[in-house]
């Protein structure tokens, strides 16, 4: 049996969603594509379909549906990597990002998409790159933005796919990924670790009663001392005597 207090138990359920979480996003996009294989058929019917009421299924849908095996491997690495960096970040808000992200993305999908069925994770791929982005540089907090430039570092790229410049590929998706991530980095309140001040940086720190400055003079060169008691050790010798009661006579 083991036993854990509350805080334990909570450190040791969000670091298991730093794995859980990519591992389902994963496991479902590649079941939905076996399926697919085992049923010789394809869904791409459910995908969002723009302004049309029965594509609206799509908003949810999509992003399990895959048209190749190259477009879902190339959305594949990319989830994997972004949804661990949110569940580690920002696990307070995760699923509302996940959720949010999704809905919102799929609805600017469909009102400003081209008459076609928008199919794929890309659409949340690149709420999730566009939120750690802008959330880094927000907080202003050094490793979440460092967490930013590694994102624009390995998926930069990814920002020119939100124009129009290569048939086949829902531009509209992206950009409303891209477009909900940022606005979603602004409305969502991420707790983030306040930065590590030292004792000298405290407003009440005093100087004078720093015990390592008190060894420096006022030029700077380093004095050598004893800390001796002031005080006579006391070398008296107390005596206490304890008396037994008499015991009954026999």
């Amino acid at each position: 049996m083991f036993l854990y207090n509350m805080s334990e138990n909570n450190y040791f359920k969000f670091s298991n969603m730093v794995l859980i979480a990519p591992l389902v996003g994963v496991i479902a996009i590649w079941s939905v594509y076996w399926l697919e294989l085992i049923l010789e058929t394809n869904f791409n019917v459910f995908g969002v379909f723009p302004r049309s009421w029965i594509g609206l299924r799509g908003i949810v849908l999509s992003p399990f549906i895959h048209g190749s095996l190259e477009h879902l491997y190339n959305n594949t690495i990319p989830l994997v990597i972004l949804m661990a960096s949110l569940f580690y970040f920002y696990k307070n808000v995760a699923i509302r990002v996940l959720v949010y992200g999704i809905l919102l993305s799929g609805l600017v999908t469909w009102i400003i998409g081209r008459p076609s069925y928008h199919i794929g994770a890309s659409g949340l791929i690149y709420v999730l790159a566009s939120f750690i982005f802008f959330k880094g540089v927000f907080t202003k907090y050094y490793r979440l933005v460092a967490l930013s430039l590694m994102v624009v570092f390995v998926y930069g790229s990814l920002l020119w796919y939100i124009f129009p410049i290569k048939d086949g590929i829902s531009w509209e998706g992206h950009l409303g990924g891209f477009l909900t991530g940022m606005l979603l980095s602004f409305i969502i309140k991420a707790r983030t670790p306040l930065p590590k001040k030292f004792v000298w940086e405290r407003d009440d720190y005093k100087e004078e009663e720093d015990p390592f400055l008190k060894h420096f003079d006022e030029n700077g060169n380093f004095i050598e001392f004893s800390e001796n008691n002031s005080e006579e050790p006391n070398t008296s010798i107390e005596v206490n005597y304890h008396y037994k009661k008499d015991g009954p006579e026999k």
